[in-house]
Order: C-alpha cells, then sequence, then structure tokens
C-alpha cells in the first residue's frame, strides 16, 4: 500500500486515519497493542505521529489489513524485525 502523506516532522491522527483509509479509533486501538506506536502527545492529549510512527502502522496495515494476520502474528512479526533490521529500517 502506497500512502499519500506530504514530508513533515508530525502528522496528527486525522491526516494518518486518512492517508490509511481506516477510522482514528482503529490507530488509537492499535497504540494500545503496539508498544512500537507510540505518538507524542500534547498538553491537550493531541496526538502527534512521526514518520517513524507511520512507517511501523504500515508495516502493521499490511501484515493485518493486507496480509490477514491477526494482532498477535503482526506483533511477532514486528518483534522479530526488530531484532534483525536496525532501528530506522522498522
Amino acid at each position: 500500500m502506497h500512502i499519500d502523506l506530504p514530508e513533515k516532522r508530525y502528522y496528527s491522527i486525522g491526516e494518518v486515519a486518512k492517508a490509511f483509509n481506516v477510522q482514528p479509533s482503529l490507530l488509537r486501538f492499535w497504540e494500545k497493542k503496539f508498544k512500537e506506536i507510540q505518538p507524542k502527545k500534547k498538553q491537550a492529549g493531541t496526538r502527534k505521529y512521526t514518520p517513524e510512527n507511520i512507517l511501523t502502522i504500515q508495516f502493521i496495515y499490511h501484515l493485518v489489513k493486507e496480509k490477514g494476520m491477526t494482532l498477535q502474528g503482526a506483533k511477532n512479526q514486528l518483534q522479530r524485525k526488530a531484532t534483525y533490521a536496525p532501528k530506522e529500517a522498522l
């Protein structure tokens, strides 16, 4: 899946949800399930996703939505990838 986001330092949850064609609630749910997604939060609670967060979400999206993996399967794949790949590759 190709996502269409301009190059920025931070993205809002709305921008990310629109790019992946998912509801913001799914992103919030994935934050709870995957420790690898930890957007910065402003004092008011507004989430700001980094480009690294976007890459991780893209990988999770691919595993869960495109390949049909379970969340546990996706977690296992993320852990495996983190073990063998440099952090920038996630």
